[in-house]
């Protein structure tokens, strides 16, 4: 006789609860807030508290990802761009409907096409039904790993890995590309604006 599942405790609900009002807050304090500094701060808790609403919901795997890419590395990128650029953002004199609007439209379309897909954990859904069973099963003899989602991320899906990884590599030189182009023309700027200075003092 198989034992009866065991729903989510109270402390579970309640932990879950406040992990997305402190999602909720921190979103809307990275909208109000105009200098960058303390933006790009907010969003590394952000993703600190995205990363423990993973581990609650049992993808630890997923956790370590947000913990290394969103809070540490997004949180560097953006600390240099601001080193690089300023720290306080510059308000716009025009207001942006029509990205607004583009938004809203795409945002709208994104919904309207979960509508169709499964429900959360439904055991009843296609890859409950196909792709996990066989995982389960076979995937400790055919891999040799006996973590299973080791075992999922590193070899059945090792090519899908390598092709995030490689995304993930070529963003961070980007950024390090666009920052010292930025930096250096700063400087130039600065030397052409010092060398004329000091031509106008020689006069």
């Amino acid at each position: 006789m198989e034992p009866e599942a065991q729903g989510p405790s109270a402390i579970d609900i309640y932990v879950d609860i406040l992990l997305l009002v402190l999602l909720v807050a921190a979103a809307l304090v990275v909208v109000t807030l105009r200098n960058m500094l303390a933006a790009a701060l907010v969003l590394g808790i952000y993703s600190l508290v995205m990363a423990a609403l993973w581990v609650v919901l049992d993808a630890v795997d997923v956790a370590f990802t947000e913990a290394a890419v969103g809070a540490g590395v997004t949180t560097v990128f953006m600390l240099l761009a601001i080193a690089a650029t300023g720290r306080h953002e510059k308000i716009a004199h025009r207001r942006p409907l029509p990205a607004i609007a583009a938004s809203l439209a795409v945002g709208g379309l994104l919904i309207y096409g979960t509508l169709d897909l499964p429900g959360f954990g439904d055991p009843e859904a296609p890859a409950q039904q196909h792709v996990a069973p066989h995982y389960l099963e076979h995937g400790e003899a055919e891999t040799g790993v006996p973590n299973i989602v080791t075992a999922v991320l590193a070899s059945y899906r090792g090519f899908d890995t390598l092709g995030e990884v490689t995304v993930i590599f070529t963003a961070g030189m980007g950024v390090l590309l666009l920052l010292g182009i930025a930096r250096r023309r700063r400087e130039g700027a600065g030397a052409s604006e010092g060398g004329s200075e000091g031509e106008r003092d020689r006069e």
